[in-house]
């Protein structure tokens, strides 16, 4: 049985996340990640960076715009278990 992912608020989103960075998965070198970071510089959780690039939709190929759409969809996709305790 799977439990169902709860997603934070947007809002709630926009006050923990700090940062949303590329970087290389540790296991898979030829695999990108997007790590979630608090305003801390805690890490929350991460994302595989093609299934978000392919699930955003970007409707644009500038290099900037794609991120924008990536991190957009992210906010939205933030684990309610990163603030529990």
């Amino acid at each position: 049985m799977t439990e169902e992912v709860e997603f934070l608020p947007y809002i709630k989103a926009l006050e923990i996340v700090g940062n949303v960075i590329e970087e290389e998965h540790i296991r898979e070198p030829d695999k990108r990640i997007l790590t979630v970071y608090d305003k801390d510089g805690k890490e929350l959780c991460w994302f595989d960076a093609e299934e978000v690039i392919a699930e955003s939709k970007p409707d644009t190929k500038i290099v900037d715009e794609i991120k924008k759409a990536a991190v957009e969809y992210i906010m939205h996709r933030i684990p309610d278990w990163v603030v529990e305790e």
